[in-house]
C-alpha cells in the first residue's frame, strides 16, 4: 500500500510540474504584443526599459519553475550528444 500511495504522490506531483511549466509557456506567447508596444512606441529609452523588465519577468517565471524541477530530479535532464 506505501507503494502505491509513493506512486500516486510522485504522480501527482509530476502532473502538477507539467502543469505548471505549461502555463509558464504561455508567458512566451504573451511576450509578443510587448514587443509589439514596443515597436508601436517608436523605441524610446522608456518603452524598452519597460519592454526588458516585462520580458525577464515572463522568463524568469518559466525559469524559476524548471530549474526547481530539475534540481529535485523531477525533471530529466537534457540528452547530452
Amino acid at each position: 500500500m506505501s507503494d502505491l500511495t509513493s506512486l500516486l504522490g510522485s504522480l501527482v506531483l509530476k502532473l502538477g510540474l507539467l502543469g505548471i511549466v505549461t502555463n509558464e509557456v504561455r508567458g512566451f506567447v504573451l511576450a509578443a504584443p510587448v514587443l509589439y508596444a514596443m515597436y508601436l512606441a517608436g523605441g524610446t529609452a522608456m518603452a524598452i526599459w519597460l519592454g526588458i523588465c516585462s520580458l525577464a519577468g515572463i522568463a524568469l517565471s518559466v525559469a524559476l519553475p524548471v530549474y526547481a524541477a530539475r534540481r529535485l530530479n523531477l525533471l530529466p535532464a537534457p540528452a547530452s550528444r
